[in-house]
């Protein structure tokens, strides 16, 4: 009897130490390095974290460099009119966040995270520097204004200069969408305690964002304004080079998630399996493998129902419940996703007409000139001081009565940032931590390039607002003056904003509380 219960005692203590065991490495699927399962205490979690915020600070110092103060550039270096100027700014900027589909889908399906953003890193590196060249080489550039007379600048410059830009707007398609979701990919899901950090993460994230951009907006525009162009370039090209290095410094410290097959394609076999099951009957009882499925587009449940016809498998014709389950999501992600696109409308203006109507203020103090764009400065100085404020004193605060370990739900977070915004403009890292706590774990790069999508469209919006008012309003005398903002009403076009952002709130409210959270 006591040999037996001696026996039973050594084979719980041997289950205990493999409990234990596996308890050392992360279980969520990643891998390290040497694509073996990644152990905790030397992986992952905040310990590669440093490296990915300095990789984030630098590459966004180096974006928001050129971003903040182009318009200035258009305007001074290459003498177009304000309009002309704030088009050419909201298409570039609209592009840099539309290429981050076409990155997330190679992340996503083929390359993975860490090699995308290793990739796209040398091609925005490359855009940089030829940016720098078509500011620096006087072959590459208009020549001043003589009086009152600007040559424009020729086709092979415009060129040389374009060819910078789209490059640049090319790299951030392989960074932007993959660099936030890399780094929650430092943290196991299945970990309560590292999930809880995960949350935390994306807050320190959003500040080290923004600290590049606080100094692009304060100390980069002023060399820009007072050393020159060449220097003013330059230092965001060094800055993209030490993104570049700091990313690869970290590697040995990286968990990696492995691609699993284009979403687009499990997304369209879901569709087609529906479609073509369109006449088979969904069951009433509750006890099939689609009682797993969650209510709503029912007519997608029956993509994942076997007919009595079916004799082998077809992905095209019979798909699993998570996947179904999946394009549900992206289907009740769609109006809360279009209604940041006005928001992002709203945005675009601290890049243009912002800066426009900075440079026609009084922004001397004593001796000092404070240019233009760093009146943008706030908008990142807010951020700074409230990050801090906000993950350590106010979630502790409110998670004793919410007992959420965020303290509010994204949802709620976004509905109070969109309010804000129509004052001060600041919902971005609620929306990016939303769509990668929603979006399926297959489309996690997919769905942060989908949600920047907004600011594409945003921004091509607002580019075609900015058109349709001058034409309207007039060239020289209406709201947007060609050149002397004082002349125009730049207040009115601003309060057009103000009405189409108070639309906005009322939208999202309605589609927020119909919202259904993910369970895949």
């Amino acid at each position: 009897m006591g040999s037996i219960d001696e026996e039973t005692s050594l084979l719980e203590a041997e289950q205990s130490l493999l409990q234990e065991e596996v308890k050392l490495y992360a279980e969520d699927g990643s891998v390290d390095i040497n694509g073996n399962p990644p152990l905790k205490q030397k992986t992952g979690n905040w310990k590669a974290c440093p490296f990915i915020f300095a990789n984030e600070c630098c590459e966004r110092l180096a974006y928001y460099g050129i971003a903040k103060n182009l318009i200035t550039y258009f305007t001074n270096e290459l003498h177009e009119t304000n309009v002309s100027a704030a088009r050419h700014v909201m298409t570039w900027q609209g592009t840099c966040y539309i290429t981050p589909l076409l990155g997330a889908l190679i992340a996503d399906a083929y390359w993975g995270r860490y090699l995308t953003i290793a990739c796209f890193s040398a091609i925005y590196f490359i855009g940089m520097v030829a940016l720098t060249l078509s500011a620096s080489i006087p072959g590459l550039k208009p020549a001043e204004c003589i009086g009152s007379i600007c040559p424009p600048a020729t086709t092979s410059q415009q060129a040389v200069l374009f060819s910078g830009l789209y490059l640049i707007a090319l790299g951030t398609g392989g960074i932007k969408p993959c660099v936030s979701s890399f780094g929650a990919d430092q943290f196991d899901q299945t970990d309560p305690n590292e999930r809880d950090r995960k949350a935390s993460f994306f807050n320190w994230f959003y500040f080290s964002i923004n600290v590049g951009a606080f100094v692009s907006s304060t100390l980069l525009v002023w060399v820009q304004e007072n050393c020159g162009w060449e220097l003013g370039f330059m230092i965001p090209t060094v800055f993209m080079g030490l993104a570049t290095a700091s990313f690869f410094f970290g590697t040995p410290l990286y968990r990696f998630q492995k691609p699993r097959g284009s979403p687009i394609t499990r997304a369209c076999q879901v569709l087609v399996a529906a479609y073509r099951n369109m006449n088979l009957r969904l069951p009433e009882e509750n006890h099939t493998p689609l009682s797993e499925v969650t209510d709503g587009y029912k007519f997608l449940d029956k993509a994942a129902m076997i007919s009595e016809e079916d004799t082998i498998h077809d992905p095209w014709k019979l798909c699993t419940v998570t996947q179904v389950e999946e394009v549900k999501i992206i289907l009740r992600l769609f109006p809360i996703w279009a209604s940041g696109i006005i928001f992002s409308v709203l945005h675009s203006q601290i890049y243009t007409l912002y800066v426009q109507q900075g440079r026609s203020m009084q922004r001397t103090i004593g001796s000092f000139e404070i240019p233009p764009a760093t009146l943008g400065m706030f908008d990142t100085a807010s951020v700074l001081i409230t990050v801090p404020i906000y993950d350590r004193l106010i979630v502790p605060f409110v998670r004793r009565f919410t007992g959420l370990a965020k303290g509010f739900t994204d949802l709620q977070r976004m509905g109070i940032g969109l309010f804000v915004s129509v004052l001060s403009l600041a919902v971005a890292a609620v929306v990016e931590t939303f769509f990668y706590e929603q979006s399926p774990d297959t489309m996690r790069s997919l769905c942060n390039a989908w949600a920047l999508l907004t600011t594409t469209l945003g921004n091509y919006l607002s580019s075609m607002i900015v058109t349709a008012v001058a034409c309207l309003s007039g060239k020289d005398d209406g709201w947007i003056p060609s050149d002397n903002l004082n002349n125009g009403h730049l207040d009115y076009f601003f309060w057009l904003l103000v009405c189409l952002g108070s639309v906005n709130i009322p939208v999202f409210v309605l589609f927020s509380v119909r919202y259904t959270q993910k369970k895949v």
